[in-house]
């Protein structure tokens, strides 16, 4: 009996690349919700007509790869992770797109024969539409990336604490867990996401939560408020050959 893989449900959620392990082999599709901030940074790049190669963290082989399918590295110009640096980059654009979570979880979660959707607050419903196309009746699992304790974003350690559940992703796990509406049976976890969704101010409780004050007080509230506009995008991320593309 798989105790930990949710079997008995339709839509199912777990934590990070465990996660992940635990989801992929059963769902045909998975959610990767990384709602600070790369979804969210991924979601306005498609929105302007780019692609995003999701790229390990601090993996200098990922980064040499995406340089030869001709990607600019975020970073190395004037986009970075932050959504607030993307909103306004030319279509066109193909943006290698490191991040602890988000890119690092759609990376694992390519292995596992799932269909891959990066999704997030502001395209929670249009995620959710796609996500019960591609899946045709079969498992969804929902992944909500969380936050790792030790991480410096501005040094080249690679330091990797233990994972942080957080607000703001169980927030846009349960929004589009919530938009998938009647597709089946939630699991308990699955389910409390969606309850909380529904029952909170989202965009004050990104602003007042851990994450969410840790980017305002870095100057960085723009990329808060850009975060919490719940289902303003029509985008829909889906991985193919490794690219994040509106498919």
């Amino acid at each position: 009996m798989d105790i930990w893989g949710q079997t008995e449900a339709d839509i199912r959620l777990e934590w990070g690349p465990e996660g992940v392990g635990v989801l992929g082999g059963a769902c045909a599709v998975l959610i990767i919700v990384d709602v600070l901030s790369f979804c969210t940074t991924t979601d306005l790049v498609l929105g302007n007509g780019g692609r995003v190669l999701p790229v390990r963290w601090r993996d200098h082989r990922g980064e040499d790869a995406a340089k030869e399918r001709g990607a600019i590295l975020a970073g190395e110009g004037d986009w970075t992770l932050r959504p607030s640096s993307v909103t306004e980059i030319p279509s066109g654009t193909l943006l290698a797109l490191p991040s602890p979570n988000g890119a690092t979880l759609c990376d694992a979660a390519a292995t596992t024969g799932a269909e891959v959707l990066a999704g997030c607050l502001r395209n929670a419903t249009a995620v959710a539409a796609r996500a019960t196309e591609l899946a045709d009746g079969a498992p969804i699992g929902v992944v909500p990336a969380g936050e790792r304790w030790g991480i410096d974003m501005h040094t080249e350690a690679k330091k990797f604490g233990p994972l942080r559940p957080c607000v703001e992703d169980q927030l846009g796990a349960g929004a589009i867990i919530a938009a998938l509406g009647d597709y089946g049976r939630p699991s308990p976890e699955a389910l409390l996401a969606a309850i909380a969704a529904k029952a909170i101010d989202i965009a004050e409780a990104l602003t007042e939560c851990s994450s969410g004050r840790e980017l305002a007080a870095a100057g960085h509230a723009n990329d808060v408020t850009l975060a919490a506009r719940l289902d303003t995008s029509s985008t829909v991320p889906v991985l193919r050959n490794g690219i994040l593309e509106d498919l």
